[in-house]
């Protein structure tokens, strides 16, 4: 079962919500690409570790929860995945694009990905302080 896609979820505005450009490896589902995505980019990981009972995996993981195919092109889609915004540390760009963006370009299951746009709620813009100079 793809736990990380879930097509009924209906996104909130204080999630971030990002869209990817995948492309999956022959044989792979673009379901499966986009869930597996979302998990990496968010609370999956290949291995059991200590925190798995620790918190609940359904508050913080990133979810696809739609896909279309991008027109035009063969085998690419669209993934939008949601995360909550419990997952980022408030004030830290860095955290938030290092979450995202940071481990999820070297998947087997995928031959390409690619950040196409990024949504990210005012409630969250606003813990950002800006540059210290200018």
């Amino acid at each position: 079962k793809l736990t990380y896609y879930t097509p009924e979820y209906e996104t909130k505005d204080t999630d971030i919500l990002a869209a990817f450009r995948v492309t999956p490896q022959p044989g792979v589902p673009p379901e499966e690409a986009g869930a597996a995505v979302a998990a990496e980019s968010s609370t999956g990981t290949w291995t059991t570790v200590w925190t798995d009972g620790l918190t609940s995996l359904d508050r913080y993981k990133g979810r696809c929860y739609h896909i279309e195919p991008v027109a035009g092109e063969e085998n690419q889609y669209i993934a939008y995945v949601a995360y909550p915004l419990d997952l980022f540390e408030e004030g830290s760009v860095t955290n938030m694009f290092t979450s995202i963006v940071g481990n999820v370009f070297g998947f087997k299951a995928l031959r390409a990905l690619r950040l196409e746009d990024l949504r990210i709620p005012i409630s969250y813009v606003k813990t950002f302080q800006g540059p210290p100079h200018g």
